[in-house]
């Protein structure tokens, strides 16, 4: 049968994200096929965009399957989990050979490498993309992360170079500008083959992760400049603005500008002061903060951002303590306005550092795992547009590993080396002024422990082990020989005598 008049592409699930990703598509010149599970929603969709004249809706699955160029490629954008099972097992028995599921939505890996083994053993193709950015990512070009056979990469690869974020490449920055019917053509495109089966959606949740750690450290930053410099939202807002045009160039640093700026219409107060401090989440996070402690990775200001998260959701917890539990009172801060912005910004981005560090150094070791082959300053690029965390620093993590594609840790890069070396006295400073004032900055304090614990050619752990050895018999290695020679000490034995396990 001719594939005249099909569709190059097919997307299932016309939620806000689905929505935007069709339209996006269309606006590159792709004719594409929707359909949702309920139809009203899909009938809704093509009328407010009648004027889209290369966007196709369905009534019955087994038409919008059929309205398809071959090989057929669907994209999935339902919740993960049951839901993507449901649409997968739906769509196998009417695929053929070759066909193609793309998975767009927060997947966890681990699932994503099981339904594409049962997708394969069907014949078909599947790949676990993800895609960050949010509502005007989909919209207007996200970042893209595809997991998959090189097979199915090149059947898609032409579709996800043009949808994505692009970014100048002199700059580094993204290109901005876009408009519907009008999408940004020029530029590097903010996508690139991943790796094998679930490495897309494994190096999204680690984006994801770096995320809560972003976040929570710009809250910290906000906290400290507010309770020990004594500065109004509006102030601070400022301070970020200017902070945008350095170092710290950012799309969160940016929000967290135009947030801070922002006035509540109801009140007339600061918008940021009538918002409850009890943050939400979706998983990510939590996802990040349990790999690395199943491989034994150190990633703990991931967790400690995910930590803070938890801790303020126990609002009336916390309402209730503070009338009980005390902090020890301290003087007004006496230096500079000046000294203390500074020294924040070098706080911010040193813990910045560190807890990318963490980042990279998760998905180095899980590629070992999980047998991918990871380009590590390809990642760094496509998260400079599109995406959530998109910030210049990236293009300094890009350069690291075009530098030494074989880094073990960003820390040992001779720019992140040389910042570390430059900061740190501020950082330290901020965190013992953020203690000493009784403010959290878990982040912040999190990020040097790791730094110190990294840099510490001797850790206490020798005393550790001696414990578990002590009660356990988990037997220890000793520093007058070789690793991986393990002995034993007889703790029972008045005379304790030593032997080799």
């Amino acid at each position: 049968m001719s594939d005249t008049g099909k569709s190059t592409i097919g997307l299932i699930g016309l939620a806000v994200m689905g929505q935007n990703l069709a339209l996006n598509i269309a606006d590159h010149g792709y004719r594409i096929s929707v359909y949702n599970r309920t139809f009203e929603k899909t009938s809704a969709f093509l009328q407010s965009n009648s004027n889209v004249t290369n966007l196709d809706g369905f009534r019955e699955l087994k038409d919008f399957v059929n309205s398809l160029k071959s090989p057929r490629k669907i994209i999935i954008m339902v919740q993960a989990g049951r839901a993507t099972d449901a649409v997968v097992d739906s769509l196998i028995p009417m695929l053929n050979k070759g066909d193609i599921i793309i998975d767009g939505g927060n997947a966890k890996w681990t699932d994503t490498i099981d339904r594409e083994n049962r997708v394969n053993s069907k014949g078909l193709l599947f790949v676990g993309s993800g895609v960050s950015g949010g509502e005007e990512g989909a919209r207007f070009g996200p970042s893209l992360m595809p997991g998959c056979s090189k097979e199915a990469w090149s059947e898609i690869k032409d579709v996800w170079y043009a949808i994505s974020a692009k970014v100048d490449d002199k700059t580094g920055k993204p290109i901005t500008g876009a408009s519907p019917g009008s999408p940004v053509k020029n530029g590097t495109p903010c996508t690139s083959y991943i790796s094998t089966d679930g490495s897309g959606h494994y190096v999204k949740m680690v984006h994801n992760g770096i995320e809560y750690g972003d976040m929570q450290m710009i809250c910290e930053a906000y906290h400290i400049l507010s309770e020990v410099g004594g500065m109004n939202p509006y102030e601070i807002g400022e301070i970020f603005e200017e902070w945008n045009q350095g170092i710290l160039d950012s799309f969160l640093i940016e929000i967290t500008a135009d947030i801070l700026k922002q006035t509540d219409a109801s009140t007339g107060k600061p918008f940021v002061d009538i918002v409850l401090d009890a943050a939400g989440q979706k998983g990510t996070g939590k996802w990040t903060s349990v790999n690395a402690l199943d491989m034994g990775v150190p990633a703990p200001t991931v967790a400690e951002a995910v930590f803070a998260r938890c801790l303020s959701a126990v609002k009336e917890e916390r309402t209730q303590a503070s009338k009980i539990l005390t902090s020890t009172k301290t003087n007004i801060y006496n230096d500079s306005r000046e000294e203390l912005v500074e020294s924040v910004r070098d706080a911010l981005y040193c813990s910045k550092i560190c807890s990318y560090a963490q980042g990279f150094q998760l998905m180095r070791i899980a590629q070992s795992e999980y047998n991918w082959k990871l380009n590590f300053g390809e990642i760094a690029q496509i998260w400079r547009g599109g995406c959530i965390i998109r910030a210049a620093f990236l293009q300094k993590i890009t350069e690291a590993y075009n530098r030494d594609p074989e880094l073990s840790n960003l820390l040992l890069d001779e720019y992140f080396t040389g910042c570390i070396n430059d900061y740190q006295d501020n950082w330290r400073k901020v965190i013992c002024l953020a203690t000493t004032y009784g403010i959290p900055n878990p982040t912040f304090s999190s990020a040097l422990s790791y730094y110190d614990g990294y840099r510490s050619v001797r850790l206490p752990q020798n005393l550790l082990q001696a414990q578990r050895d002590y009660f356990g018999a988990h037997s220890y290695e000793r520093t007058d020989s070789v690793r991986g020679k393990f002995f034993h000490l007889d703790w029972l034995n008045p005379s304790r005598p030593e032997k080799q396990v």
